[in-house]
């Protein structure tokens, strides 16, 4: 297993900051940035995926980051099904969801 000094050298974290800044790109426009909440929820949602990451890092235990890495899997998946929502209501396109 690999031995991290710092967080940010994790891939997996590195991934979901470019996911993060994207979901902030694709919620800064057009009808999608005046949907609030779920301009809202779906920003947070991808956020906690690299926080999670970062925070079980932190903890210290290899059994505290697992538990951590199981958080951010989850908002992973919480921001997979809001962008189908925001695919629905045609604030993203297919191609933006791919």
């Amino acid at each position: 297993m690999a031995t991290f000094k710092k967080f940010e050298d994790i891939r997996s974290w590195q991934n979901a900051r470019i996911l993060s800044r994207m979901i902030y790109q694709v919620s800064n426009q057009g009808a999608f940035a005046k949907d609030y909440r779920l301009r809202d929820q779906i920003r947070g949602a991808a956020g906690s995926v690299m926080h999670n990451i970062a925070e079980g890092f932190g903890a210290g235990s290899d059994n505290e980051f697992i538990r951590f890495l199981g958080y951010a899997r989850r908002s992973a998946a919480e921001t997979q099904s809001q962008l189908y929502i925001a695919l629905d209501q045609n604030y993203i396109t297919e191609d933006q969801i791919q």
